[in-house]
């Protein structure tokens, strides 16, 4: 009760009239309660007098104060009673008030703590998925080793196994915008640790088969579609806990799965040849296992965006809701934009050759070199260069101004598409090894530079859908690049040709993908020469700001 009194007498002294009330109310408090309260009377008194003095009224004698409106008394009231809450309730709804207040714009993360666990988890997840992909040249060699044999069939045999790997790694993209939906309904956690959940049954049922069609499915279809389901959340998770130091727990992450494509080849190779493929898909699933546990850390600490169409859905037929959802999910505004299309466009061709040499690289070794002792060094140099690719093109990218940072992509295409050509002229394995290096470099540079150039093209409300609908349109053609070059292989004996072939449409991306700035050029001039006429056309002084809905240039200086 002294708090209260305390609190009383200090709105008291910002609002004279609510003290004087206040006051009364005071005295009449300590009569029904007995002489207990004449401390409190006394204080609230005091307090009454002091505002009553004719310094603060700003006039001689005591002068009445106008008496408030009920709304004030009511909002004055509720301010004094403040101070008493403090139980339990009130801090549950302190802590929900500061989580609505986190989607807002003023939401500060926490910048560590709790969240650096989160980042060790994203990393075991990105490290393990991606390792586990980048790794398919050792499983592709295992995969054809179980199999053996000759005669007809093994005209196919190339062809088949590495649809194997390819599926997986397409279905990754390919699931990408539904990944989105997902994230934002269920929640990253959800999300992540069922995706980690699919992705571990995939690869433990691939080790009860011999059969190359089941692998399909098991490892291409189930193990490649939980692989994207908790692969993206584990980025989003991030902006929930990091904004300062986003780039550095980006950078964490990045070179955390580097750090496992560049050993996991090497464990494989070793291990494998040990115990065998069916007990090295288990091995690998218990990573996945793993990755469930440590999906549970994806705590989001902003709460889901509110429904404001959820009143408006009520009332509507099923089929109005389904289209109504199917079109807030689905936006296709991005590609009303021309900069846009050329860019995914390019990008989707050039990656029909990307992930070539990741799954033949290590057979064409076997089969040109018969070196079979250190293939595994290949891919270990592929994911050395493409973390520190992550890390430099990063830094470069921030230096480059707009639109102008797409180079960066042209220039690791157009190289990335020269490498696999000259994986051919390669006389030493030595000369592969070198050819390697520069082939993560690119893949470094390309992952990197993505998202900052699809926020340049689209802008930020956009970028999500953006790098989702990419994802997925780059999903076809990085799933046939590898098949193909299997089947070519099959058809003429050797890997020269795929390998020539392989280069072809990097090169050709990185070419459309110079038009994008050009294009972007065009648009902005003739959009500021449209604006040019437009100021020409205005009677009225332009405002500074914007108007409000409903509100004439006349009402602009209220």
């Amino acid at each position: 009760m002294e708090e209260a009194a305390a609190g009383g007498g200090e709105a008291g002294r910002r609002h004279p009239a609510a003290a004087g009330r206040g006051g009364a109310g005071g005295r009449r408090d300590d009569r029904g309660s007995g002489g207990g309260g004449g401390g409190r009377m006394w204080d609230q008194l005091l307090d009454w007098i002091r505002c009553r003095d004719p310094r603060s009224s700003g006039g001689p004698g005591p002068s009445p104060s106008p008496s408030p409106s009920p709304a004030e008394m009511a909002q004055r009231e509720a301010e004094q009673e403040l101070p008493e809450e403090k139980g339990p309730k009130a801090e549950e709804d302190g802590e929900a008030a500061r989580g609505l207040q986190g989607a807002g714009p003023n939401f500060q993360p926490p910048e560590g703590g709790f969240g650096w666990i989160v980042v060790f988890a994203a990393t075991w997840c990105n490290g393990s998925i991606f390792g586990i992909h980048n790794s398919f040249g050792i499983l592709y060699v295992m995969l054809q080793s179980e199999l053996g044999g000759g005669g007809e069939e093994d005209r196919t045999l190339e062809f088949k196994t590495a649809l194997v790997g390819a599926l997986a790694m397409g279905m990754i993209f390919f699931c990408s915008p539904i990944v989105s939906i997902f994230t934002d309904r269920i929640g990253c956690r959800m999300t992540a640790a069922s995706g980690a959940a699919v992705a571990f049954i995939g690869l433990l049922s691939s080790s009860f088969t011999k059969s190359m069609e089941v692998r399909y499915f098991t490892y291409g279809i189930l193990f490649g579609c939980g692989s994207s389901f908790a692969f993206q959340p584990s980025l989003v998770i991030l902006g929930h806990y990091f904004k300062r130091r986003l780039g550095l727990a980006n950078g964490i992450v990045a070179a955390g799965s580097s750090l496992f494509s560049m050993l996991l080849p090497f464990f494989l190779k070793k291990v494998g040849s040990i115990i065998g493929l069916a007990h090295t898909f288990q091995v690998l699933s218990a990573m996945m296992f793993i990755q469930i546990l440590l999906s549970l850390t994806f705590r989001p600490i902003l709460p889901p965006p509110c429904d404001s169409h959820k009143d408006k859905l009520a009332s509507r037929s099923m089929k109005q809701q389904c289209v109504s959802q199917m079109r807030k999910y689905f936006n296709m505004r991005v590609f009303h934009r021309r900069t846009y299309r050329i860019w995914a466009f390019g990008i989707a061709t050039a990656v029909l050759g990307y992930f070539v040499p990741y799954v033949h690289l290590v057979k064409y070794v076997e089969d040109e070199f018969k070196e079979n002792k250190k293939d595994w060094i290949l891919l270990v140099c592929l994911g050395a260069t493409s973390g520190l690719g992550r890390l430099v093109s990063g830094r470069i990218g921030d230096c480059i101004p707009g639109l102008k940072k797409i180079f960066l992509q042209v220039a690791s295409f157009m190289l990335l598409g020269l490498m696999c050509m000259m994986i051919p002229q390669c006389r030493a394995f030595e000369g592969v090894i070198v050819v390697c290096l520069f082939l993560g470099l690119c893949d470094g540079f390309f992952i990197t530079i993505m998202a900052p150039i699809a926020f340049e093209l689209v802008g930020p409300m956009q970028a999500s859908q953006a790098i989702g609908y990419l994802l997925g349109l780059m999903a076809i053609p990085m799933t046939a690049g590898p098949p193909i070059a299997g089947y070519l292989r099959n058809y003429f004996g050797n890997y020269y040709l795929a390998f020539y072939l392989a280069g072809v449409p990097p090169i050709i991306g990185g070419l459309v993908l110079s038009v994008v700035p050009l294009v972007h050029q065009r648009m902005l001039k003739k959009q500021q020469m449209d604006s040019g006429k437009d100021k020409m056309l205005v009677l009225e002084p332009v405002m500074n700001g914007e108007l409000l809905p409903g509100c004439s240039a006349s009402e602009a200086h209220i």
